[in-house]
């Protein structure tokens, strides 16, 4: 099969129903591969995690998360297929996340997904990483409707996006510097805690007192952008001063913050864009006290907030090939000649 076949190829012809797609998420330290059917239905999601490779090192190392997914993603494409009761025969398309996220990791996943294109005959669709964390809403509640106004909080990015349509973003605002969930590892090793640190802060802070200690609230009343490297700077500051403060309340406290101000300008977006609903997504997004808050916050502000499943927040190949779907739709097939692209931004409509 040529790059030509490929681009030419759409299995949405003719056909509006049972197109089943396959994901590769490969972008940092998880191998996941999902597949779904007709863009919302979740037929199967399987992630292989790589935390106890990197935990001794405080962090991802690229060149051990890359020579990991290289070794997992056969047989966690296999699983998939298992867990769905499918053979790769049954695959309509297959997508993998092509950016952002690190280069050698990206590679792996997007080789993987066009060797099963081209062995296959279907078509590939590269997909973007942060789409995939808005479409991953769509597999629990196909029937969200936009304008929607998502808060997107992970490791590596934290940004209020206004979905005003399928494929049509606008990126209201995002990180200066550190990302939340990054934020969350680097205090996590201020106050002695192991890899990845935002489980064990959410942990702590359950048992600690979040008004115990009060943290700046960094930019807060200032726009949408986010800055958290001041916040860490802060409890970093606190922690070396006070060396006798409770664990847990430095936590708590800590979190506190964060959610404070990703709660504030997400509801300040929703206002800005009119939208009744409002979204989480990425790993951050699992954080119990966020998704508690979130809740009572959206309630008090005439909002719904939705809140997709932990397992549905984190990494997974289900929401790029949830993504995909859409994408096949209105571009159709990626060209084989399409790369890896670590710093591919989201598309947006300004």
């Amino acid at each position: 099969m040529t790059a030509g076949a490929n681009e030419a190829a759409d299995p949405t012809a003719g056909s509006d129903t049972g197109q089943l797609i396959l994901g590769i998420e490969t972008s940092c330290d998880e191998t996941a591969v999902g597949v779904v059917e007709d863009g919302v239905n979740l037929r199967s999601s399987v992630v292989a995690s790589q935390v106890d490779l990197h935990a001794r090192f405080g962090g991802v190392v690229p060149e051990i998360a890359s020579r990991a997914h290289l070794e997992l993603v056969n047989p966690v494409i296999a699983q998939a297929l298992v867990e769905a009761g499918l053979e790769l025969s049954d695959l309509h398309a297959v997508a993998a996340c092509s950016g952002p996220g690190l280069a050698g990791s990206l590679l792996v996943g997007v080789s993987a997904a066009k060797a099963v294109a081209l062995c296959q005959g279907i078509p590939y669709v590269g997909v973007n990483h942060l789409e995939g964390h808005l479409y991953a809403a769509f597999l629990e509640e196909p029937d969200l409707e936009p304008p929607l106004c998502f808060l997107l909080v992970s490791g590596g990015h934290t940004m209020i996006v206004a979905m005003e349509g399928h494929g049509r973003y606008r990126v209201l605002g995002q990180t200066i510097d550190d990302a939340a969930g990054e934020a969350f590892d680097k205090v996590a090793r201020h106050i002695g805690l192991g890899y990845p640190g935002g489980p064990e802060v959410d942990r702590l802070a359950a048992l600690g007192d979040p008004d115990a200690i009060k943290f700046p609230r960094p930019m807060l009343d200032e726009g949408f952008d986010f800055s958290f490297s001041g916040l860490k700077t802060a409890v970093a500051t606190y922690v070396k001063h006070s060396p006798d403060a409770e664990v847990t309340d430095v936590a708590a406290a800590f979190q506190e913050a964060v959610v404070d101000v990703c709660i504030t300008k997400l509801l300040r977006g929703a206002a800005e864009v009119g939208a009744k609903t409002v979204v989480i997504g990425g790993g951050v997004a699992a954080n119990s006290r966020l998704r508690t808050r979130l809740l009572d916050a959206a309630e008090a502000d005439g909002r719904r907030a939705f809140l997709p499943s932990p397992s549905l927040c984190t990494d997974n190949g289900a929401m790029i090939a949830a993504a995909a779907w859409w994408r096949l739709r209105a571009d159709g097939p990626t060209p084989l000649s399409g790369g890896a692209h670590p710093g591919l931004r989201l598309p947006t409509i300004d």
